[in-house]
Protein backbone atom coordinates (compact mmCIF):
# COMPACT_ATOMS: atom_id res chain seq x y z
CA UNK A 1 0.00 0.00 0.00
CA UNK A 2 1.68 3.26 -0.87
CA UNK A 3 0.78 6.64 0.88
CA UNK A 4 1.31 10.17 0.26
CA UNK A 5 1.20 12.82 2.86
CA UNK A 6 -0.24 16.04 1.12
CA UNK A 7 -0.09 19.22 3.86
CA UNK A 8 -1.62 22.51 2.36
CA UNK A 9 0.58 25.46 3.20
CA UNK A 10 0.38 28.89 0.34
CA UNK A 11 1.43 31.60 1.03
CA UNK A 12 -0.62 35.12 1.28
CA UNK A 13 -2.37 34.64 4.61
CA UNK A 14 -4.21 37.92 5.03
CA UNK A 15 -6.27 37.87 8.32
CA UNK A 16 -2.83 36.51 10.31
CA UNK A 17 0.53 37.46 8.06
CA UNK A 18 2.74 34.43 7.67
CA UNK A 19 0.37 32.11 9.50
CA UNK A 20 1.66 29.19 8.27
CA UNK A 21 4.72 29.46 9.42
CA UNK A 22 3.81 32.12 12.63
CA UNK A 23 6.01 31.11 15.66
CA UNK A 24 3.37 28.39 18.14
CA UNK A 25 4.64 27.17 21.21
CA UNK A 26 7.99 27.51 19.77
CA UNK A 27 8.56 26.87 16.41
CA UNK A 28 6.65 27.77 12.94
CA UNK A 29 2.81 26.06 13.07
CA UNK A 30 3.57 24.27 9.88
CA UNK A 31 6.45 22.26 11.85
CA UNK A 32 3.74 20.33 14.00
CA UNK A 33 2.00 18.98 10.96
CA UNK A 34 5.39 18.17 9.39
CA UNK A 35 6.75 15.74 12.22
CA UNK A 36 3.38 14.49 13.26
CA UNK A 37 3.56 12.94 9.27
CA UNK A 38 6.89 12.14 9.18
CA UNK A 39 6.99 10.15 12.68
CA UNK A 40 3.93 8.59 12.24
CA UNK A 41 5.80 6.29 9.78
CA UNK A 42 2.96 6.00 7.70
CA UNK A 43 3.99 7.55 4.40
CA UNK A 44 6.23 7.18 1.42
CA UNK A 45 6.70 10.86 0.79
CA UNK A 46 5.94 13.82 2.91
CA UNK A 47 5.64 16.74 0.74
CA UNK A 48 4.46 20.95 0.98
CA UNK A 49 2.15 22.32 -1.59
CA UNK A 50 3.02 25.67 -1.46
CA UNK A 51 3.56 28.74 -3.60
CA UNK A 52 5.78 30.61 -1.24
CA UNK A 53 9.47 30.17 -1.49
CA UNK A 54 9.61 31.01 2.46
CA UNK A 55 7.55 28.03 3.19
CA UNK A 56 9.13 25.85 0.85
CA UNK A 57 12.47 26.60 2.51
CA UNK A 58 11.05 25.95 6.10
CA UNK A 59 9.33 22.97 5.24
CA UNK A 60 12.59 21.42 3.63
CA UNK A 61 14.75 22.09 7.05
CA UNK A 62 11.67 20.02 9.38
CA UNK A 63 12.23 17.40 6.83
CA UNK A 64 9.56 18.03 4.06
CA UNK A 65 9.89 17.77 0.64
CA UNK A 66 8.84 20.44 -1.90
CA UNK A 67 9.18 18.60 -5.45
CA UNK A 68 7.42 21.52 -7.25
CA UNK A 69 5.13 24.52 -6.93
CA UNK A 70 2.10 25.09 -6.69
CA UNK A 71 -0.25 26.75 -10.15
CA UNK A 72 -1.46 30.53 -10.31
CA UNK A 73 -4.71 28.59 -10.76
CA UNK A 74 -4.66 26.69 -7.02
CA UNK A 75 -2.52 29.60 -5.08
CA UNK A 76 -5.31 32.41 -5.34
CA UNK A 77 -8.38 33.29 -2.47
CA UNK A 78 -10.44 31.13 -4.23
CA UNK A 79 -9.09 27.65 -5.03
CA UNK A 80 -10.11 25.16 -2.77
CA UNK A 81 -8.59 21.98 -1.17
CA UNK A 82 -10.00 19.90 -3.79
CA UNK A 83 -8.30 21.78 -6.28
CA UNK A 84 -4.43 21.66 -4.53
CA UNK A 85 -5.29 17.91 -4.19
CA UNK A 86 -6.08 17.17 -7.64
CA UNK A 87 -2.67 19.22 -8.85
CA UNK A 88 -0.47 17.73 -6.38
CA UNK A 89 -1.80 13.79 -7.06
CA UNK A 90 -1.66 14.96 -10.99
CA UNK A 91 1.84 16.26 -10.87
CA UNK A 92 2.62 12.75 -9.34
CA UNK A 93 1.22 10.90 -12.18
CA UNK A 94 3.35 13.16 -14.89
CA UNK A 95 6.83 11.77 -12.60
CA UNK A 96 5.21 7.92 -12.79
CA UNK A 97 4.91 8.22 -9.07
CA UNK A 98 0.96 6.95 -7.78
CA UNK A 99 -0.53 5.96 -4.28
CA UNK A 100 -3.13 4.02 -3.19
CA UNK A 101 -3.65 6.56 -0.17
CA UNK A 102 -3.19 9.86 0.93
CA UNK A 103 -3.70 11.74 3.71
CA UNK A 104 -4.20 15.73 2.99
CA UNK A 105 -3.17 17.90 6.13
CA UNK A 106 -3.27 21.43 6.85
CA UNK A 107 -0.74 23.37 7.62
CA UNK A 108 -2.05 24.91 10.98
CA UNK A 109 -2.65 21.54 12.56
CA UNK A 110 -0.77 21.22 15.96
CA UNK A 111 -2.83 19.45 17.22
CA UNK A 112 -2.71 16.32 14.62
CA UNK A 113 -0.57 13.38 15.93
CA UNK A 114 1.27 10.86 14.46
CA UNK A 115 -1.06 8.62 16.38
CA UNK A 116 -3.90 9.90 15.57
CA UNK A 117 -2.80 9.58 11.79
CA UNK A 118 -2.02 6.24 12.38
CA UNK A 119 -5.82 5.37 13.45
CA UNK A 120 -6.91 6.80 10.74
CA UNK A 121 -4.80 5.38 8.00
CA UNK A 122 -6.00 1.91 10.25
CA UNK A 123 -9.54 2.17 10.05
CA UNK A 124 -9.86 3.79 6.49
CA UNK A 125 -8.14 1.06 4.78
CA UNK A 126 -9.55 -1.67 7.11
CA UNK A 127 -13.01 -0.47 5.91
CA UNK A 128 -14.57 0.22 2.32
CA UNK A 129 -14.52 3.81 2.92
CA UNK A 130 -13.71 6.24 0.40
CA UNK A 131 -12.09 9.13 2.59
CA UNK A 132 -11.96 9.28 6.51
CA UNK A 133 -12.53 12.76 8.43
CA UNK A 134 -11.78 13.69 12.00
CA UNK A 135 -14.81 15.45 13.47
CA UNK A 136 -15.92 16.50 16.55
CA UNK A 137 -19.66 17.00 18.47
CA UNK A 138 -21.10 20.53 18.53
CA UNK A 139 -21.19 21.40 21.89
CA UNK A 140 -24.64 22.66 21.88
CA UNK A 141 -27.25 20.35 20.15
CA UNK A 142 -28.14 22.55 16.68
CA UNK A 143 -31.63 21.14 17.32
CA UNK A 144 -32.10 24.43 20.22
CA UNK A 145 -30.61 26.65 17.99
CA UNK A 146 -32.08 29.93 17.47
CA UNK A 147 -32.38 32.93 14.70
CA UNK A 148 -33.14 36.57 14.74
CA UNK A 149 -36.35 37.30 12.67
CA UNK A 150 -37.80 41.12 12.78
CA UNK A 151 -35.30 41.76 15.32
CA UNK A 152 -36.52 38.64 17.83
CA UNK A 153 -35.55 35.88 18.48
CA UNK A 154 -37.49 32.59 17.56
CA UNK A 155 -36.52 28.21 18.02
CA UNK A 156 -35.31 27.59 14.40
CA UNK A 157 -36.67 24.60 15.14
CA UNK A 158 -39.51 24.98 17.64
CA UNK A 159 -40.59 21.14 17.57
CA UNK A 160 -37.24 20.49 19.32
CA UNK A 161 -38.03 23.58 22.09
CA UNK A 162 -39.62 21.06 24.69
CA UNK A 163 -36.72 18.35 24.18
CA UNK A 164 -33.99 17.52 26.50
CA UNK A 165 -30.56 18.46 25.46
CA UNK A 166 -29.47 14.73 26.28
CA UNK A 167 -32.59 13.06 24.04
CA UNK A 168 -31.41 14.66 20.93
CA UNK A 169 -28.98 13.03 18.31
CA UNK A 170 -25.61 14.58 18.12
CA UNK A 171 -24.37 16.65 15.66
CA UNK A 172 -20.75 16.60 14.53
CA UNK A 173 -17.94 18.98 12.09
CA UNK A 174 -14.95 18.88 10.32
CA UNK A 175 -12.28 19.36 12.70
CA UNK A 176 -9.83 21.17 9.99
CA UNK A 177 -7.11 19.10 10.40
CA UNK A 178 -6.69 16.30 7.98
CA UNK A 179 -8.60 13.88 5.77
CA UNK A 180 -7.66 10.23 4.94
CA UNK A 181 -8.63 9.35 1.03
CA UNK A 182 -8.27 6.53 -1.22
CA UNK A 183 -6.73 8.19 -4.31
CA UNK A 184 -9.11 6.58 -7.00
CA UNK A 185 -12.13 7.48 -5.41
CA UNK A 186 -11.24 10.74 -5.10
CA UNK A 187 -10.29 10.67 -8.95
CA UNK A 188 -13.65 9.95 -9.41
CA UNK A 189 -15.19 13.04 -8.52
CA UNK A 190 -12.26 15.46 -7.28
CA UNK A 191 -14.10 15.98 -3.88
CA UNK A 192 -13.78 14.97 -0.46
CA UNK A 193 -17.11 15.22 1.35
CA UNK A 194 -19.18 13.11 -1.07
CA UNK A 195 -18.99 9.33 -1.14
CA UNK A 196 -18.56 6.98 2.03
CA UNK A 197 -17.16 8.74 4.37
CA UNK A 198 -15.95 7.42 7.73
CA UNK A 199 -15.90 9.38 10.91
CA UNK A 200 -12.85 9.70 13.45
CA UNK A 201 -14.48 11.32 16.81
CA UNK A 202 -12.05 13.59 18.49
CA UNK A 203 -12.09 15.80 21.78
CA UNK A 204 -12.72 18.98 22.19
CA UNK A 205 -9.71 19.99 23.98
CA UNK A 206 -7.94 18.83 20.53
CA UNK A 207 -9.81 21.12 18.19
CA UNK A 208 -9.61 24.96 17.67
CA UNK A 209 -10.62 27.35 14.45
CA UNK A 210 -7.48 29.41 14.11
CA UNK A 211 -9.38 32.41 12.17
CA UNK A 212 -7.44 34.94 14.09
CA UNK A 213 -5.12 36.02 16.96
CA UNK A 214 -7.45 35.32 19.57
CA UNK A 215 -8.01 31.79 18.45
CA UNK A 216 -4.26 31.32 17.88
CA UNK A 217 -3.90 32.10 21.87
CA UNK A 218 -6.12 29.90 22.79
CA UNK A 219 -5.22 26.87 20.36
CA UNK A 220 -2.17 27.81 22.21
CA UNK A 221 -3.33 27.17 25.47
CA UNK A 222 -5.33 24.12 25.06
CA UNK A 223 -2.05 22.63 22.93
CA UNK A 224 -0.38 23.08 26.00
CA UNK A 225 -2.72 21.45 28.31
CA UNK A 226 -3.04 18.86 26.03
CA UNK A 227 1.10 17.66 26.03
CA UNK A 228 0.89 18.29 29.66
CA UNK A 229 -2.09 15.89 30.27
CA UNK A 230 0.53 13.38 27.82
Amino acid sequence: MSRLAIITARGGSKRIPKKNIRDFCGKPILAYSIEAALSSRLFDHVMVSTDDTEIAEIAKKYGAEVPFFRSEATSGDFATTNDVLAEVLAEYEKRDMHFDVACCIYPTAPFVTAEKLKAAVEQLEASDADTLIPVVSFSYPPQRAMVVEQERLVFKYPEYLDSRSQDLQPHYHDVGQFYVFRTDRFAVNKKLMVGNILPLIVSELEVQDIDNLTDWKIAEMKYRLMTEEK
